[in-house]
């Protein structure tokens, strides 16, 4: 079976509007994905800042504090009061993780940490930084922590963060060595961490509501031109309908004006061959406008959706016979060969009157632009693609020939590649469009393969069922 049976088949503004839609809704989204990026990028980076200002200035409050303490009690520490417990001098503060005072020669005067295991460590990292008054710099230290366990008792070691700032030690007008002051940062690294993941998932969830919110503008955006197009295809509608009356009455007037002159001819030959010429033009011409006019109601009904499939079985082979034969006048008129290839019988289920417009447009257009003296080949098959039957119709000539720059520009309506040789064939550009909405309404494609001077092949493969 035909795909999309008894269904109305999107339609090409449709398809327009979903596709101008969507690429709105991509701007959209790229615009507001970008402020909110911008926006949560300025935001984390303004609170790491605070909390690395706030950590700074902490810092430096215990190290000054720290500075005025050695300077004050340094001439007791020279009178030796302090002796073999100038290790316990100070105490730590619960903020501080360690203090040392390392003399000129690097060897360490006096010190303590909150934690043990890390003095040695912490002396061979600060070795080489000197007096100084620069910003704070952060060392990463081995501390044992007891929240992992390595072969169920063993403490395993992480390496913590320490903020750590330095001052130059003065006392009676001489330097008496260097100042450390170090804090424990790993808690205000791990809310930093914490504060990224929110904000991530925050920006996250804030990016699927800006995508909604997008497709939602888009959506608004199209309806002016959602109408317009409506407006356009009613237009078109109407307009064909009002011109296939006048058109026919005109066809109806030129044949009984024929008939009149068969029936009683003029006695001047001239004349009447004058007069049988001008009538066979305006009938050509009332022929052509009339096929203009049913092309244009079936590209908008087809548009608007209103055109449907009248699904039947049939043989395929027995029907493409009757139409070939009744295309003997334009093969004849060219003195064009054709040939069908097919099988005996081909039962499909489809709209028959579809399917055999479609190969009258492409044998037509086969006809148009061959030489004459040559063949036009129509091939019916059944074909597997993955599994599934589908119907092949092949129509192929020795014509002209399709640069290929032009070959996928040709099913555009009213696209014509030499427009003076097109008119002189009496082509108006639309039956290509024609035959790719009905391969495409039967949910089937067409394509055509070319080479100047050689022919072409226009090949239509529309899926069927058992």
């Amino acid at each position: 079976m035909l795909r999309g049976k008894d269904r109305r088949k999107g339609s090409l503004h449709n398809d327009v509007i979903k596709r101008t839609r969507w690429r709105l809704t991509a701007q959209y989204s790229a615009l507001l994905l970008l402020f909110l990026g911008l926006f949560a990028a300025a935001a984390y980076s303004l609170f790491q800042q605070s909390a690395r200002s706030e950590r700074e200035n902490k810092l430096n409050a215990l190290l000054d504090d720290e500075l005025r303490f050695v300077q004050e009690n340094y001439g007791n520490m020279r009178a030796n009061q302090f002796n073999d417990k100038k290790d316990n001098s100070f105490e730590i503060g619960a903020d501080q993780a360690f203090y040392y005072w390392v003399d000129q020669q690097g060897s360490l005067v006096l010190g303590n940490e909150s934690q043990s295991g890390i003095r040695s460590q912490a002396l061979r990292a600060l070795e080489g930084w000197g007096a100084r008054d620069d910003k704070p710099r952060k060392v990463k230290l081995e501390t044992q922590s007891r929240l992992f366990f390595r072969d169920h008792d063993g403490q395993q070691e992480e390496r913590t963060s320490f903020l750590v700032a330095s001052r130059e030690l003065t006392a009676a007008g001489r330097n008496i060595g260097t100042l450390y002051v170090g804090v424990d940062i790993s808690a205000q690294e791990e809310m930093l961490r914490t504060a990224a993941l929110v904000l991530g998932g925050l920006t996250l969830l804030f990016a699927v509501a800006c995508v909604f919110v997008s497709h939602l503008m888009s959506k608004r955006a199209m309806i002016p031109i959602a109408q317009s197009l409506a407006r356009q295809r009613e237009f078109v509608a109407d307009a064909s309908h009002e011109l296939r009356t006048p058109l026919s009455v005109l066809m109806s007037s030129i044949e009984t004006l024929g008939m009149r002159r068969q029936a009683a001819p003029n006695e001047n030959e001239d004349e009447d061959r004058f007069e049988t010429r001008t009538l066979g033009y305006m009938k050509d011409e009332v022929k052509g406008m009339t096929r203009l006019v049913g092309d244009l109601l079936y590209l908008a009904r087809s548009d608007s959706g209103a055109e449907q499939l009248q699904l039947t079985q049939f043989d395929l082979r027995a029907s493409a016979e009757r139409t070939l034969h009744g295309l003997a006048p334009l093969f004849e008129a060219k003195q064009i060969l054709h040939d069908l290839d097919a099988p005996d019988k081909l039962l499909v289920y489809g709209d028959e009157q579809r399917l055999l417009q479609l190969l009258v447009i492409l044998v037509d257009n086969a006809v148009k632009y061959s030489p004459s003296g040559t063949l036009v080949r129509v091939k019916l098959a059944e074909e597997k693609q993955r599994g599934h039957r589908v119907l092949a119709i092949a129509v192929i000539d020795q014509g002209i020939g399709i640069p290929a720059e032009e070959q996928e520009k040709i099913f555009e309506r009213f696209y014509r590649e030499d427009k003076t040789r097109s008119r002189h064939l009496g082509g108006h550009g639309l039956g290509l469009a024609i035959a790719k909405r009905i391969a495409a309404a039967c949910g089937g494609t067409i394509q055509v393969a070319s080479r100047l001077g050689q022919g072409s092949a226009f090949i239509v493969r529309i899926p069927i069922s058992a």
